[in-house]
């Protein structure tokens, strides 16, 4: 774990810093979704969190989570390139999770790109489970996989 990373919801002066991030090194290939206005009404969506993890004032990384009655759906995940590795996902991910299980959620549903298998490797180290392949989810040549976790099973 890295400590002098802190999480808490994200500011809207970081909006552009997700958008940019998710842009670049997300959604390369599938056009511009996730773009600075979409983040902020994520931002202000009572059922969803956009979380930033940070070290002193910079963000590092960010996770954006919708919670509906019964589970949770992991919509992005990222760290900046330059902090891979040093524990900053899996504090997201711990945050979020939390979050999920102070809700009464107990169920995290996320997908990710099929060929990026660090990811992929990434969820099933925290305990997630590849449950189906998907064709075409991201692009007509590009396969997904869908992947949950539950929280309340140990």
């Amino acid at each position: 774990m890295v400590a002098s990373v802190e999480i808490g919801l994200a500011r809207p002066g970081e909006a552009s810093w997700i958008a940019l991030y998710s842009r670049d090194l997300i959604e390369h290939g599938l056009g511009w979704g996730w773009t600075p206005s979409r983040i902020l009404r994520a931002m202000a969506t009572k059922d969803t969190n956009v979380a930033v993890a940070r070290q002193g004032d910079r963000p590092v990384g960010f996770g954006i989570m919708r919670y509906c009655d019964e589970e949770a759906h992991l919509l992005l995940l990222g760290v900046a390139a330059n902090r891979l590795r040093k524990g900053i996902g899996s504090a997201l991910m711990a945050w979020l999770e939390r979050t999920a299980l102070d809700a009464g959620i107990g169920v995290i549903r996320l997908e990710a790109r099929k060929r990026n298998e660090s990811a992929r490797a990434f969820y099933r180290s925290l305990g997630y489970r590849e449950v189906t392949f998907a064709s075409a989810m991201y692009a007509r040549d590009e396969d997904g996989v869908r992947i949950f976790k539950d929280l309340w099973a140990g």
